[in-house]
């Protein structure tokens, strides 16, 4: 729904700010990484992810597009909710998180709060090969799947459910080669 938000820094805490975007105050959980590059500016932008619950709508604000995209990518794994992956995000950076997952080094992710032996090993497993660290240079650390990633959302956006639309994203054959509106089409039939 908001891909970023910029505005005024009206309030900051190191897990809540409150943008003032042209006179309408958002409320963003934020993780500590997010807090420390942002801590001393007095305006900013923020990539935001709407989580939209029952009970609630929240939003959350990551500095960068690669927080973000890490943050997502551990909302998709079973047993790891936002909660859990702004843990996550506030104890190691998106390179920490890279390593310990290129590493499988489990026992980095089992430090954080929250997270023991099989959570650490399900995010080692889900996530290897979707984060990799840059080694030393300044291009990103993830390996986007694109159309993958675009499709997937496409489909839950239409009313598929998440598990269903993965599967039948996994019957396409050679998705690699289509644009993401065939790959769309395909996992439709393939329903």
């Amino acid at each position: 729904m908001f891909a970023f938000l910029e505005g005024g820094i009206a309030y900051k805490s190191p897990s809540v700010i409150y943008l003032d975007v042209r006179g309408v105050g958002y409320e963003l959980n934020i993780t500590l990484q997010t807090f420390a590059k942002i801590q001393h500016l007095d305006k900013c932008r923020l990539y935001t992810h709407l989580q939209v619950r029952e009970d609630a709508w929240v939003l959350y604000g990551f500095a960068d597009e690669e927080e973000r995209a890490t943050f997502r990518l551990l909302l998709n794994i079973n047993g790891v909710g936002a909660a859990t992956s702004r843990i996550i995000l506030s104890s190691l950076t998106t390179d920490e998180l890279g390593r310990a997952i290129s590493s499988g080094d489990n026992k980095t992710l089992e430090r954080v709060k929250g997270i023991g032996a099989k959570t650490a090993q399900r995010i080692l497993l889900e996530l290897k090969g979707k984060i990799l660290t840059g080694n030393t240079s300044s291009s990103t650390p993830f390996i986007h799947n694109t159309i993958q990633e675009d499709a997937l959302i496409a489909l839950v956006n239409l009313g598929i459910s998440k598990p269903m639309a993965e599967n039948a994203l996994k019957k396409v054959g050679d998705a690699s080669s289509l644009t993401v509106e065939e790959l769309i089409k395909q996992a439709l039939r393939a329903l």
